[in-house]
């Protein structure tokens, strides 16, 4: 019997991305969604002007996010919020991957041993995107919630991932995003910043030395698949009071650890 070919419905247009190719009402429903999760609890008004659109045209995509359960209404005030449906739906993101489900327990542990947060993420769009985090009960803490995007020259998650990458794709990443400065610590050049990842590779862990936040440091290792290739990091995060300079060869140790026991449970291959 002759295996049925399922039809793909993919029109010629595929990868033809210019505004014909696009929704204009949907993209701009997107967007206020994007604009509610980086700043919840604005007002009708307030995202109007945000967005650049009329208030009527806001409130009609409000109403119909709110009907699929993507944003919440909160009384009083009429606050706009991300809502279950959102939730969801972004989960169904973190599933397509076992990476989460597997690093849960090492991170649990690199907290418990370190005293600090520990943070799980991906490169993507040329940025770091945090998948998960497992918080420090101390008051004062990094905080990376699912969601939150980092340029990745100045990430230890970032940072070890780069050192890993063929050459060709670091390049492409740091000609379409170029080295901003975040603090006095940040990589200035590219050369630089290639010394640092020379020297991650040669270690095998990275560290944020206050390079995107004064004041807090980051000690990162990647994550390998079957063929050995970088697709995940796994870190430590905290303020440069607890987390002293001195202790990163013992916490470089715990997190490479526990980066090498996720790329087990994955069935990935650690590189030479």
């Amino acid at each position: 019997m002759a295996e049925t070919v399922r039809p793909r419905g993919r029109p010629k247009a595929f990868h033809d991305k210019t505004e014909q190719n696009t929704i204009q009402a949907l993209d701009r429903a997107l967007g206020l969604l994007e604009t509610i999760a980086a700043q919840p609890g604005l007002t009708l008004s307030e995202l109007a002007g945000e967005s650049g659109q009329a208030v009527a045209t806001v409130y009609r995509a409000l109403v119909t996010l709110q009907g699929r359960g993507m944003v919440e209404c909160e009384e009083p005030g009429q606050l706009w919020h991300i809502g279950p449906g959102a939730f969801k739906t972004g989960s169904a993101f973190l599933r397509r991957t076992k990476v989460v489900e597997r690093a849960r327990q090492a991170m649990d542990q690199l907290m418990r041993d370190t005293g600090e947060t520990a943070n799980l993420g991906i490169e993507t769009q040329d940025q770091v995107l945090f998948l998960s985090q497992v918080e420090t009960h101390e008051a004062i803490r990094a905080f990376f919630p699912p969601g939150t995007r980092s340029p990745m020259h100045v990430s230890g998650i970032g940072k070890a991932l780069l050192a890993w990458f063929d050459p060709g794709k670091v390049k492409g990443i740091l000609t379409r995003q170029g080295l901003t400065s975040y603090t006095r610590h940040s990589h200035q050049s590219e050369r630089s910043l290639m010394e640092d990842l020379a020297l991650i590779r040669a270690r095998g862990y990275s560290i944020d030395e206050q390079e995107r936040a004064e004041g807090m440091r980051c000690i990162a290792a990647p994550i390998f698949n079957v063929h050995g290739e970088p697709i995940a990091g796994i870190s430590i995060s905290g303020p440069v009071f607890r987390m002293d300079i001195s202790q990163s060869a013992r916490i470089g140790g715990l997190v490479t650890a526990a980066a090498r026991h996720v790329t087990e449970a994955i069935g990935g291959t650690q590189p030479e």
